[in-house]
């Protein structure tokens, strides 16, 4: 907040936002109890009293994502919670307020690169390439699936308790060891790699989200935990999926 601002200013701009505040609030309830309905922009704006355009850039700004976005991610949970729980593809796009499996389809592919079936069936007809290579930090055991990188854990040496552990997230894939593989990707990743790495984000709904924002940060640069917990939709205090305190740095 500036220095130079008269009482004036500063109090009218913290009405400002406290009233945000309370419009968003009003906003993601209304959206979440309304997801399956595929609300339009127009209609979660006229239920907080804001024109499309500032509700856009408001609830944007508050929630560090789009309102659809905000909706569709509400539909991915459901959809996994119900494939989770042994319901069929069908059953669960219906589940998810979709028309059919194209539709489901589409939606995980945006949400985490994996199909509904892959995410279903724990990586049954999956082809997973493993292998070990060094990095900056230790040696790297890269998982690679067909739409680029799907896990990554470091180890002081060739653990088989780290390889259990990754394992353990995919069990009923074909794994395949690969070290080049391994190591092409780990060129990729921590060398500079032309174009950024692709990456197949397979996990909860909301460990999904803290990784898409940590792939915000360009490379090279750092970003705090409260800015990736702002990205990923959960701007108060919220305990992040990654081990340790301070900046965070982008090595990709």
């Amino acid at each position: 907040m500036a220095l130079d601002m008269s009482p004036s200013q500063t109090f009218a701009q913290l009405a400002e936002r406290s009233a945000d505040y309370q419009r968003m609030a009003v906003a993601l309830d209304w959206l979440a109890e309304r997801w399956q309905e595929r609300p339009s922009l127009d209609q979660a704006a006229e239920a907080v009293g804001l024109s499309p355009f500032h509700f856009q850039r408001v609830f944007t700004r508050w929630a560090g994502v789009s309102p659809k976005a905000f909706v569709s991610a509400i539909a991915h949970a459901e959809a996994r919670r119900s494939l989770e729980a042994g319901a069929s593809v069908l059953d669960a796009a219906y589940d998810a307020g979709l028309s059919g499996p194209s539709r489901l389809h589409d939606l995980f592919i945006a949400q985490e690169a994996a199909t509904p079936g892959e995410v279903r069936r724990r990586g049954a007809g999956m082809t997973l390439k493993y292998g070990w290579w060094p990095t900056p930090f230790g040696r790297g055991l890269f998982v690679m699936a067909e739409r680029g990188l799907a896990g990554l854990a470091f180890s002081d040496g060739d653990d088989p308790a780290t390889y259990d552990d990754m394992h353990r997230r995919f069990p009923a894939a074909d794994w395949v060891r690969d070290d080049a593989a391994a190591g092409q990707t780990a060129v990729h990743a921590f060398a500079g790699g032309q174009g950024p790495l692709p990456i197949v984000l397979i996990g909860s709904p909301f460990h999904i989200q803290v990784w898409k924002a940590l792939l915000r940060i360009p490379a090279g640069e750092t970003s705090t935990y409260g800015q990736v917990a702002a990205w990923a939709g959960s701007p108060g205090p919220t305990r992040l999926p990654v081990g340790r305190s301070g900046p965070i740095r982008s090595r990709c």
